[in-house]
């Protein structure tokens, strides 16, 4: 075999064609094509018959080729690359101008070499490996399904049932090593991975002891999910040793490729044993379009096959690959094109008689044939016959069966389109492409060991390996997680949750805690998780944060405690002394209080100054009764009546206000003369960041980290280590070489403050995340335990374990929290603004009415004051005219004209003789108040 191969290159790579041509024709009688594959094989006894009746169908058709008659000449491939090459070079001795074939990739790569140098196209209805690109070998034609878009399904249906792992036993030829490469790289893109890769050797025919080897290590794996990508003889043998290796019942998924679906189309019904090995295996099969077309095939194969053979989607590919080429080859002839044929020079010059190298001929014409299949445009049994512009067929489909009893069900289809669904492909062309996941469904499958729940998908590796956990060597605050001195024991509170977690698992998991840091400062926690991405570790447990920089590299458990940074500091009692009434309100808000009560005032004033003689007077007397109204709302006591409209709606909703304030303080005042009262000069994390005091922080917290990326200076951060420690340096205070607060976790400070009781919490907590058990990514270990804590949190394990450990308190005083005591103005702002829209939009309506009026007696002032009609006087006229007393009589009368107009005739002398009375009494009142003024 390496001799011909040898001698196959030199001849293909030496040189360029002569220019000698032979055998020339434009349209005729005669046009032969060869056909290549393996006849006694699942592909090959149904693409034989296939062909053959294509070539029958073509030849009987006039519209066709129009006279000219197709002949399809068969060889024998036997699945052996050595022979499909010999069959090949025999192919070029004589007139062909297409070769139908190969059903084996393997074949396919060797003789692809060949038609490429003497430019014959090459449809293969059979080679599925992703490789055999157009770009390598222009000359082939795939004219089935690239096994890409296979395994791009597989890897849709492993991700749609939330498996990440999967075990790949394939065959190790081409064939199955691209096969797995490209569902290894769909994998990756969906986050999932191919844990093992077990190949099969192709060579020397599959011995049942080495499939036994095999298994025996795929069920020592983690991964329940095999995607079985082999031959049908291989295939078959690895399901009966699976099944005698009780490796085909409950949690094992097996995914078999297109091969068993060939299988089970055209051989049916098979073996009760056979069937047997098999129950619950997903099957992929090439989807094909329903069609009347289709149906009548279908029933006329069974005539002639009597329903021995069944027709599976390879052999609908055949039937259609040979009507491409008839196609083709009348665009062919359309286009000018001419079957000819020259010697190739390079072959000549070889001068071995012995293998007829000068017998073989370059089809001249051979690059316009190829471009007329890949342009052709038809429809066949399989559906739609047309190319992308990568050489593939267009809307790549599955069908998804699934093996039940002694058949199969479809459970869905997969479409490169619209991925998975329980509707057919053709359906979902005709609407907008829709991948979303709600929209990604399957019926339900019946899985190995004939059950419907879906399987988990991983079980703990049973290969007598433990998990290495990590586990921090704490040196303060051991409650939380600590190892037992000269023992390789730790206990504590997370370490408690952990094992009450495992406990709860369906499965077993042996493990082992390794000790991390050096016993004599707690380790960094950072460090520690990533010793599991390095491999050193396969989980850690302990009190670890979640924090964003971790989750890039593990995945977290669900959280067993909630946490979050806050700061401690020293506190005093506060004693309420003299000026406690001054402490309900802070500054601004006394300061704004203060204004709003001489605004208000100020307001009520101008808009009752003209009618309401409380309000008038000396100047002197309208300031005290501008200040003795105002401050007498603050008690409700003000005596003063308010006329106008706009004054009394100003003082309502100043009232409103007065009452919220008054209420407050009355609050607020209570709570500080009769509740204890603590003090800190630290309000929380704000007032440290601007002040220059130092900052303590935990060893190994990520709090440090935490604090540098809000801009404290790393110098003003000190490391304690010890509950000891903290409160040393929060007694000793920054003036003795201690510290002026601690930020650190809430877990570890209740812990401290149960015993500390000189200290307290202030502000508020500035960060919510919680502590959790990192695994690797994507360990399905991290889900099931997350699952186990929910179930500790719901049936109050968690809480219990919390009290064991942490409920340790002695302190008898308070432990509220420090916060500020005082109502601030950002409390009350609302209610201000309310009150100043109020006042500003009275005193507009009263400005605007005063204008008007200054109008209406702008005429008659002009007259008096001839042309000294200046901007100041205007002024000074409308300020006359808001200080001036505004007469009634006017409004008066015109009311009491109304009034005569309404009553009856008799009685118009009498209400005219006591309206007359009552105005000369009105202008005598007005005439005494004018003089007062």
């Amino acid at each position: 075999m390496n001799l011909i191969w040898f001698i196959l290159s030199l001849f293909i790579y030496s040189g360029l064609p002569s220019s000698f041509s032979k055998n020339v024709s434009s349209r005729p009688a005669i046009v032969n094509i060869g056909a290549l594959f393996t006849f006694n094989s699942t592909i090959g006894r149904v693409a034989k018959i296939a062909i053959e009746e294509a070539v029958k169908d073509v030849n009987s058709n006039s519209s066709i080729l129009h006279g000219t008659k197709l002949v399809v000449t068969m060889h024998d491939s036997n699945c052996s690359g050595f022979l499909g090459m010999v069959e090949a070079l025999q192919f070029m001795e004589t007139d062909i101008v297409a070769i139908i074939g190969p059903q084996s990739s393997v074949v396919a790569h060797i003789i692809s070499h060949i038609t490429n140098e003497l430019r014959v196209p090459l449809l293969s209805f059979g080679a599925t490996d992703p490789t055999l690109s157009s770009l390598q070998f222009p000359f082939f034609v795939r004219t089935t399904q690239s096994d890409l878009y296979q395994m791009t399904a597989v890897a849709e249906v492993v991700n749609h049932y939330g498996w990440k792992d999967v075990i790949a036993i394939f065959i190790d030829d081409d064939y199955g090593r691209s096969g797995v490469s490209a569902l290894d790289d769909k994998l990756a893109e969906r986050r999932c991975k191919i844990s093992y890769k077990a190949g099969i050797s192709p060579v020397y025919g599959v011995n049942r002891g080495d499939i036994m080897d095999l298994l025996i290590k795929v069920a020592l794996m983690e991964s329940r999910i095999i995607v079985l990508h082999v031959n049908p003889d291989a295939g078959f043998m690895v399901l009966s040793v699976a099944q005698y290796l009780g490796m085909m019942g409950n949690g094992y998924v097996w995914i078999a490729t297109d091969w068993l679906s060939s299988v089970l189309d055209s051989a049916a019904p098979l073996p009760s044993d056979t069937m047997d090995s098999m129950q619950g295996v997903l099957v992929l099969r090439q989807h094909t379009a329903d069609s009347d077309r289709k149906k009548a095939f279908l029933s006329r194969w069974r005539k002639l096959t009597g329903g021995s053979l069944g027709l599976h989607s390879y052999g609908l590919y055949a039937y259609d690959s040979v009507w491409l080429v008839a196609h083709a080859i009348d665009a062919f002839f359309n286009k000018g094109g001419v079957i000819s044929f020259s010697n190739d020079s390079r072959l000549q010059s070889m001068g071995s008689d012995n293998l007829h190298l000068d017998a073989m001929s370059i089809f001249d014409d051979g690059a316009l044939l190829l471009q007329n299949i890949l342009q052709s445009n038809l429809v066949g049994l399989t559906g739609p016959i047309k190319f992308n512009t990568d050489g593939s067929l267009i809307l790549p489909a599955y069908d998804i069966i699934n093996v039940v009893g002694s058949g199969f069900r479809r459970v869905g289809y997969w479409s490169n389109y619209s991925g998975l669904s329980v509707v057919p492909p053709e359906m979902l062309y005709a609407r907008p492409p829709n991948r979303s996941i709600a929209n990604q469904q399957l019926y339900s499958v019946i899985w190995p060991g004939e059950t419907s729940l879906k399987p988990r998908g991983w079980v703990f590796p049973n290969n007598g390996k433990q998990l290495r956990i990590g586990v921090p060597n704490r040196v303060s605050f051991r409650e939380f997680v600590s190892e037992v001195r000269g023992t390789d024991i730790f206990q504590g509170f997370c370490i408690d949750v952990f094992i009450a977690a495992v406990n709860l698992l369906p499965y077993a998991v042996p493990y082992r805690f390794i000790s991390f840091g050096d016993g004599h400062e707690n380790p960094s926690y950072t460090k520690l998780v990533n010793l599991i991405t390095t491999g050193d570790f396969d989980a850690a447990v302990g009190d670890i944060t979640i924090v964003t920089n971790r989750t890039k590299i593990v995945d977290f458990t669900q959280p067993f405690a909630s946490t979050g940074l806050v700061v401690v500091a020293p506190f005093k009692k506060r004693n309420t002394g003299a000026w406690a009434f001054l402490r309900p309100f802070g500054r601004n808000m006394w300061l704004v209080t203060a204004c709003f009560f001489l605004f208000i005032g100020i307001v009520v004033w101008i808009l009752e100054h003209r009618i309401n003689d409380d309000f008038r007077g000396p100047p002197r007397k309208q300031l005290i009764t501008i200040l003795w109204f105002s401050l007498s709302t603050l008690f409700f006591a003000h005596r003063e009546n308010t006329v106008s409209t706009l004054g009394r709606g100003v003082l309502i909703i100043w009232l409103f206000v007065v009452l919220i304030i008054n209420s407050s303080y009355t609050a607020s005042l209570t709570s500080i003369l009769t509740v204890q009262q603590l003090s800190s000069p630290i309000k929380g994390l704000e007032s440290l960041k601007k002040s220059n005091e130092p900052i303590g922080f935990q060893v190994g917290s990520f709090a440090e980290h935490y604090l540098e990326e809000l801009g404290i200076d790393k110098s003003r951060l000190v490391a304690l280590g010890s509950p000891e420690a903290f409160a040393s340096a929060l007694l000793h205070g920054p003036k003795k070489g201690g510290v002026a607060a601690i930020v650190d976790e809430r877990p570890y400070v209740e812990l401290f403050l149960s015993s500390q009781c000189k200290f307290r919490v202030v502000g508020q907590e500035y960060t919510k995340s919680g502590w959790g058990f990192a695994f690797p990514r994507d360990s399905p270990l991290a889900i099931d335990m997350s699952t186990a804590i929910l179930q500790l949190s719901e049936n109050g394990d968690l809480q219990r374990i919390h009290d064991k450990w942490l409920m340790r308190s002695t302190c008898s005083l308070e432990t509220t929290e420090i916060e500020s005591d005082q109502l601030q103005l950002k409390s009350f702002w609302g209610l201000f603004l309310i009150c100043g829209i109020a006042c500003f939009f009275a005193l507009l309506i009263y400005f605007l009415q005063m204008i008007q009026q200054l109008c209406r007696t702008a005429p008659s002032d002009s007259i008096s004051a001839g042309s000294s009609n200046s901007v100041s006087r205007r002024v000074r006229r409308l300020l006359s005219l808001m200080d001036e007393k505004e007469d009634p009589s006017n409004s008066v009368s015109k009311r009491r004209k109304v009034e005569i107009r309404s009553v009856p005739a008799n009685d118009k002398g009498t209400e005219l003789g006591g309206s007359l009375r009552r105005q000369t009494e009105m202008t005598a009142g007005t005439n005494i108040n004018s003089s007062r003024d």
